[in-house]
């Protein structure tokens, strides 16, 4: 575990559901090439908070490099109803672009 993963686990301990720090674990394991873990984060994170818009593009990348492509397009379409519904249109241009090009 790298020094980077040690600190973060040490914040996410006095704040568990903390999205932000999820988010930041995430993207370790993701930059580690660990997909299974970033994906284990990514969950938690769209379970325990779902206006938090931006775990959707993530989420639906990590399906794709794991080759899910209906889990993938499943992540970026609830991202576009969260986007839609707080009103985020760079995010909901961001994941019709994902879910435009898986298509191509």
């Amino acid at each position: 575990m790298t020094d980077r993963l040690k600190k973060l686990y040490s914040f996410l301990e006095s704040d568990p559901k903390d999205s932000f720090i999820l988010f930041a674990i995430a993207k370790e394991y993701e930059k580690a090439k660990e997909y299974p873990k970033a994906l284990q984060y990514y969950l938690a994170i769209r379970n325990e908070d779902q206006d938090y818009v931006g775990v959707y593009y993530h989420l639906g990348g990590i399906y794709e490099i794991m080759e899910d492509k209906e889990s993938a397009k499943a992540a970026y379409k609830q991202g576009l109803e969260v986007a839609g519904k707080l009103k985020d249109f760079h995010a909901a241009s961001e994941l019709n672009n994902q879910l435009m090009n898986m298509d191509l």
